[in-house]
């Protein structure tokens, strides 16, 4: 009997019972049937794929709905709806008509069982995965192991003498007993070739091909979706901007990465034991801490429900004496009226006395008849009930003591929120934003704590006021200074743990308030201006087009200019933005309202290459020096680079920007996500900044004679936009 797997990395023997939880699929939870590798890496059966579809769009039918099945040249089975579908709109015709009106767009999204995440098919559907034939082949000889003792037949033999398989050729697809494998594969012809392996019923494809090019198999590896390709892939496919690899050097490092990681599994078998020992122990304890929890609840809400029935009896025996007390003075009232009633009661005691005949005897009874008269009398002029029927005085308002019921919380200590790096932002007010964890209960409130960090001799914990929500801002922070913040939540007067200490460099200065403005030089032909004037992008349109007729050996498209709607003329400023990695040149800086005025007075389309107007100096060259002291200065971006400009001899550049600029190898710096520029009006003086660091990248003189403005130049398929802050500030001004 077939009870073990060999394992090849290790050369350990493996019981099949112990890998029976690999092979099960996470849908059905059954052995995998044609098992499909989902972009995830995941594994589904196919049937389960095509139930997750049906389950997302009822109407749908999946045009790519074919599977691998043993036998066909690309191993799939086409889907009988689909079959069907395709027969009717091939015949034309009123039916065809009315399928087609009928036929809803395909849902080609699911959702993977294993990870979570949305699994985009795309148009090809199921067509577009591969089958997983190791997982195929593993659960064939673990169903084999399983029902040992059912043998495989020979597929040749004819009953009665029909023999046990002892070979399975994949080639022809059969099973042989000794005989027939011998009589249909004789030495010396092609048969006699054929790969054959031990008896049984999975026969997978020799080659595996790709499923977007039919015809093609597969002979390389994109590391990016990690899945085989084939050539078409690369050259002209979806895979054709990704990397790729050769199959056999992608079999060779997956094939050790997976052996080593199997060998340093093995060699930690002890601690693997130990922690197992040590997980059993806390499902041990979490039992029995279970069981007494249980407990404690019980008993906490048995006292609840004492107390509660201990106040409701009280209430009802209340209510009951209340009840009786009325309805007695109100049936001896009733009684005092049907005594007013002829021959009845008082009234027909007074008809008898009226009878009496004797004088003294009449009047010593008439007196006091006569009173209670009276009064009867004027109790019937005046009516009123003896007791109310209204019970208003027990009624009870429970709303308060219901709501507090209902936010009873026993979730415990909270868990500890995340400050949002993405969403929090810093200028000369810090904007923080945190998160919660999925599956966290209501809380009551936040608290963050900052201080200034400046290395061991850090300032004291600040707290602010409660923050009902999930950001706050913090407004008393020093320019040029590095800030620590932390953020914990509180539920039920319990507080959670503390958040990741996070830390930001506030700007060198105040944060200068503007927008893109679109009524200085802004041309209209080849920017593009959102409506809040915080982006603009560069679209190279006709005139862009129409220009290359003038365009000779040397000669360049001049840049489009753009600056910010607000100038500066004294003091410490600082802005913010981004510029998209894709962009082919953008220019970025300062520049007086005098070298605006040349600019876009002076507009052309070409220009000779020995002279930039936009670089201060007379000569194409990148590497020439900037002249001292410029009306403006802008630095380079693009193609996701940075370019710092050759440093001067003179003065105008620091000793350290000097150094580093002066060496090509770091005049080239990645872009920053994020790009910061502060002019110092009064000192004439300019700097760049990585926005996210605060790190200076490059610095130098600027002459600052006349009214300063932030510009940018764009040249080509470019995009700008400032930083969210600056916008806002603006805007609200």
């Amino acid at each position: 009997m077939l009870s073990v797997f060999c394992n090849p990395a290790s050369h350990h023997q493996v019981p099949i019972k112990n890998i029976e939880r690999e092979l099960i699929c996470p849908i059905c939870k059954e052995l995998f049937t044609h098992p499909l590798i989902l972009p995830c890496q995941h594994s589904v059966c196919h049937k389960c794929v095509r139930e997750l579809l049906m389950l997302n769009h009822e109407d749908s039918f999946d045009a790519g709905s074919e599977c691998s099945l043993p036998g066909s040249p690309r191993s799939r089975v086409p889907s009988p709806s689909m079959e069907r579908l395709d027969r009717l709109v091939r015949s034309g015709g009123s039916r065809a008509s009315g399928w087609r009106g009928s036929v809803t767009p395909r849902v080609t999204t699911i959702p993977c069982p294993g990870c979570q995440h949305d699994i985009d098919l795309g148009e090809r559907g199921i067509s577009m995965l591969f089958r997983n034939f190791t997982l195929e082949s593993i659960v064939e000889r673990y169903r084999q192991a399983a029902r040992a003792a059912i043998a495989i037949m020979c597929n040749i033999c004819k009953p009665p003498q029909q023999q046990e398989a002892t070979k399975s050729c994949m080639d022809c697809k059969a099973s042989y007993c000794n005989e027939c494998f011998k009589l249909h594969h004789p030495w010396g012809t092609p048969k006699a070739q054929h790969e054959y392996v031990g008896p049984t019923t999975n026969f997978r494809p020799k080659v595996l091909m790709c499923p977007e090019h039919e015809m093609e198999k597969v002979n390389m590896y994109c590391e990016v979706c990690r899945r085989p390709v084939c050539h078409l892939c690369k050259l002209g496919g979806s895979h054709a901007n990704h990397k790729v690899t050769s199959m056999s050097s992608a079999y060779k490092i997956l094939k050790e990465k997976l052996a080593k990681s199997i060998h340093y599994l093995i060699s930690k078998e002890d601690q693997v034991r130990t922690q197992i020992t040590d997980l059993e122990q806390l499902i041990s304890q979490t039992e029995e801490n279970g069981q007494l929890a249980e407990r404690q609840a019980n008993e906490h809400f048995e006292r609840l429900f004492e107390t509660l029935q201990e106040r409701k009896s009280e209430m009802l025996r209340s209510i009951e004496q209340s009840r009786n007390r009325r309805l007695d003075h109100l049936k001896a009232q009733v009684e005092e009226y049907q005594g007013m009633l002829e021959n009845s009661g008082l009234v027909g005691y007074a008809q008898e006395v009226l009878k009496e005949t004797d004088q003294s005897c009449f009047v010593q009874t008439a007196k006091q008849l006569h009173t209670r008269i009276q009064k009867a009398t004027e109790s019937l002029r005046t009516f009123h009930p003896s007791a109310d029927p209204c019970f208003d005085e027990f009624v009870l308002d429970t709303s308060r003591e219901e709501t507090l019921l209902k936010e009873m919380c026993f979730g415990g200590v909270p868990d500890p929120p995340l400050i949002d790096l993405s969403n929090s932002k810093v200028y000369n007010e810090a904007s923080i934003c945190w998160r919660l964890s999925d599956d966290h209960l209501p809380t009551d409130h936040h608290v963050l704590e900052y201080r200034r960090w400046d290395g061991e001799d850090s300032g004291v914990w600040r707290a602010t006021e409660r923050v009902h929500g999930p950001s706050t801002v913090v407004c008393d922070v020093d320019p040029n200074s590095l800030y620590a913040f932390r953020v914990r939540s509180c539920r039920n007067s319990m507080f959670s743990p503390y958040s990741p200490e996070v830390t930001f460099h506030t700007p060198p200065a105040p944060a200068f308030g503007f927008l893109f403005s679109d009524k200085c030089g802004f041309s209209t032909e080849r920017l593009i201006l959102n409506k809040r004037r915080d982006t603009v992008e560069n679209v190279a349109g006709m005139a862009f087009l129409l220009a290359a007729d003038r365009v000779q050996t040397g000669s360049y498209i001049g840049l489009d200019y753009i600056i910010g709607d607000t100038g500066i003329s004294q003091g410490r400023h600082y802005w913010a933005f981004k510029v998209e990695p894709y962009s082919y040149m953008v220019k970025v800086g300062v520049a007086s309202d005098s070298k605006l005025i040349e600019w876009f007075h002076n507009p052309r389309d070409t220009s000779s290459p020995r002279y930039d107007h936009d670089s201060g100096h007379d000569s194409g060259s990148e590497d020439t020096c900037y002249e001292l002291s410029q009306p403006f200065t802008l630095l380079t971006l693009g193609m996701g680079r940075l370019f710092i400009p050759k440093a001067s001899s003179s003065s105008s550049v620091s000793s350290a920007n000097a150094t580093a600029a002066n060496d090509p190898g770091n005049r080239v710096l990645p872009m920053p996500q994020r790009l910061g520029v502060c002019l110092d009006y009064d000192a004439g003086r300019v700097y760049f900044y990585d926005a996210d660091t605060m790190r200076c990248l490059y610095e130098r003189q600027v002459d600052c004679s006349g009214t300063m403005y932030p510009a940018f130049g764009l040249m080509g398929s470019g995009k700008v936009q400032l930083e969210e802050f600056i916008t806002a500030k603006r805007l609200t001004f």
